[in-house]
Order: C-alpha cells, then structure tokens, then sequence
C-alpha cells in the first residue's frame, strides 16, 4: 500500500464563521470576520478584549443531552465536525471495517474551559464537589476518543498537541497511514475552544494579540502593514480520508486529495520563528518532495498568516526561498483574516478551505489588507474572492516550539 493515493470524501466545520462546510465556504468568499466582542467572561483588564467565536452553536444536535454536561466545548466541535464529515462523506463504519477506521484528532490546548471550571470549583466548594468527569473532560485525546466512540472507529486514535501545527499534523499522519496500510479511512483534523480569561490572560502577557478592540472585524489583518498580533479562535475541523481504490468502490463522492506533507522543527525559539524563515521553507521543501512537484507547479498558498509582525514576515521570506521567481506569481492568502486564529484546530479548519478553493475554482481573500507592508510583497489575495482555477495548493502551519507542518493538495478531476 506504500505509496498509493488518499483522498478526502468528508468534510466537517465548525469556526467563527458558523457551522458547516456551505456557510463557511460562503462566508469566506464574502470576506466576512467571524471576530467579536467577548462578552461572555470579564475582559475589561486585558489588553485584548476580541476573539473568533463560534456563533450559534446547540452541542445537544451533535451530543447526547446527558452528555454534554460532562464534555469540554473543544470535545462537542470535534463531535460535530465529525458527525457532518461523516454523514458527508457517506462512510458507513461496521463491524466488518471497524478496525481498518482510525481517528485522529489534535488540539493545542485541550479542555481548558473545563479546567478553568475545576479549579474554580475546587477552589470554593471543596474536592468532593469536582466532577468525576472533569479529567475525561480535559485532556486532549478525549475529542478523538469520544468521536471513535460516536461512530464505532476501532483503528489508530492518535491525537498531536503540537500547538498550531496540531491539526496539519493530525492530517499528515492519516496520510502516512494510509499510505502504509494501516488504516483504509481516517477521520482526521482538530478542535480547540481556549477562549478563556486565563488563555487570554497568558497571551495578553505575551503581547500576541491584536489590541484593535475598537473595530473587532478589522483587527486580524495578516500581511499587512498596521498589523498589531493575532486574534485567537476556537472551532474544529474533521476531514474523512480514505485510500483512493477504498473510496471509489464504495461509490464515494470525492473532494479533493492529499499528495503530500512535510514537518520539521526550527530548534529555535520557544514562541519565535527561525530567523529568514528557515525552518518554515525547510517544512515546504520536504512537503512537495512528498508530493513529488517542483515549486514552479503550484498555484496557491493558504498561508499561516496569523496577522503578528514577525511571523507574517519570516513566512513570507520562506516562500520566496523556496519559490523563487515563482514566488511573485503565486496567490498567497491568509483565511485567518476572517476567522482568527483557531490555533490547534486552524490548520485541519484551513485544509477545509484550501481543499474547496481548488474544487471550486475561487481563492478566498485575506480581508482588512489596507496598507501594503514593503517587507510583506506577495499577492495576498487582497480583499476580495479571486476566481481562478487553480491545481495545486499548499496549507502552513507553523506553531509554539518552532514545530512546523506543511500540507500539500491536488483538485481532483475524476
């Protein structure tokens, strides 16, 4: 099985700009911010006072209503991603294929709010009145466990908590499964739901975040000139992928395919990238050498482009390293504009989107991109939807730690 082709059969959403693939997929050729006020949780001291946030969301159509009660929301988004990319993809899990069905499900953070919870609890009422399920409710692994229990998949359960890279890598790793014959289909991506007081606390702390509270749907503005941090997030994103021959004798409905994957370490820096982008255009390399494509056969980049000074610079160096005279040809845009940055879910939520851009023949823009930055000269999309037919796209994630992932996508034409 080494070497044969996975494709994607499945898609499942949920982020700031809403619930399912359709409405997210509209929103962001609109060019709509999903970024608001919080104003479930004291924020009047902090710095940064907005976030990407789920709107309109019912755990009980996706969770049993007993059950909901003792599942973190970053588990109930990775349930319900999984439910739809399920239902999508029209995979029927049995006994007979149980085994051969793995899950793979990151998060950067895990189940923070729960955590935050208990220690409030703890801390006022006593140990005894701590929930019994408040450890199932925290740790990271429990959106891939839970998910396996919903839909009976007994093959790998893996989950990555490499921060913002976790759910590219979650999607790199089904990939090489299924490549290596250990799973004929993987429900793959990631969930975060950190928009919490002590998260946003930690990274006020760190001067990553945008301080524009003034005009929310503005602040996160990768690439651009007057970009002051990013905008955290939260949502999920689950991808059903399957090997090739797996998928077309069931008759399945194909979305795109994944051709190839790249991961690396900078050894750098704990929050910083690698000086020039080295570890980021390494990351690329070792993807399209996966892929098997030279640089000059791309067409688009769903960038990482996470709105902060540093790091929308250095990946912007990385490109060029690697593209060359390429480079000032090739589409580049950053959907974080519009979303923020769901960080461990960002990147599965961003293979979504990369996937619909080649199928649909439209790059999404990178929205609030006023005032071109001379150190940042690609095109960026900027704006506006661009209709173009594109072929080949590549998704970066690059996260805390210096760990960096990258995906590389094919539109698949039958």
């Amino acid at each position: 099985m080494n070497g044969c082709r996975v494709v994607v059969t499945g898609m499942g959403v949920v982020s700031p700009l809403g619930v399912g693939v359709e409405r997210n997929w509209r929103c962001l050729c609109e060019g709509r911010s999903g970024v608001r006020h919080i104003r479930h949780f004291e924020v009047s001291d902090l710095s940064s006072r907005i976030a990407g946030l789920v709107p309109e969301f019912d755990p009980e159509q996706f969770v049993d209503k007993k059950e909901v009660r003792k599942t973190d929301p970053f588990i109930q988004y990775a349930m319900a991603c999984g439910q739809l990319a399920l239902q999508d993809s029209g995979l029927n899990v049995t006994r007979d294929n149980a085994h051969r069905v793995g899950v793979l499900i990151g998060s950067g953070m895990g189940g923070l709010q729960s955590l935050e919870m208990g220690l409030r609890t703890l801390s006022e009422k006593g140990p005894d009145r701590v929930s019994p399920f408040f450890i199932p409710m925290i740790i990271g692994n429990l959106a891939g466990g839970r998910v396996a229990i919903q839909v009976g998949a007994k093959g790998p359960n893996l989950c990555f908590a490499t921060a913002c890279s976790a759910g590219t890598h979650s999607l790199g790793h089904a990939l090489r499964l299924i490549r290596h014959g250990y799973a004929d289909a993987v429900l793959a991506g990631g969930s975060e739901a950190c928009v919490t007081r002590l998260a946003m606390t930690g990274f006020c702390a760190m001067r990553a975040l945008s301080r524009r509270n003034d005009e929310p749907e503005a602040a996160s503005r990768p690439f651009e000139k007057d970009r002051d941090g990013f905008v955290i997030g939260e949502g999920a994103g689950v991808l059903v992928m399957e090997e090739l021959g797996f998928a077309l004798r069931r008759g399945a409905r194909i979305h795109g395919e994944i051709i190839g994957y790249g991961e690396n370490a900078d050894a750098y820096h704990i929050a910083a990238p690698s000086p020039e982008g080295e570890g980021a255009a390494a990351c690329m390399e070792a993807a399209l050498k996966d892929a098997g494509l030279d640089p000059s056969q791309v067409d688009y980049i769903n960038a990482h482009g996470t709105s902060t000074p540093y790091n929308d610079l250095v990946e912007t160096l990385a490109i060029k390293k690697v593209f060359g005279t390429h480079a000032s040809r090739l589409p580049v845009s950053s959907s974080k504009s519009m979303t923020g940055h769901l960080l461990g879910a960002s990147g599965a939520v961003e293979a979504i989107y990369t996937i619909l851009s080649l199928r649909e023949g439209i790059l999404p823009p990178t929205i609030n991109y006023q005032t071109p930055d001379p150190a940042c000269d690609l095109d960026y999309v900027p704006n506006q939807a661009r209709r173009q037919a594109a072929s080949i796209a590549l998704s970066n994630s690059f996260g805390f730690g210096g760990t960096n992932g990258t995906l590389v996508f094919r539109r698949y034409d039958g």
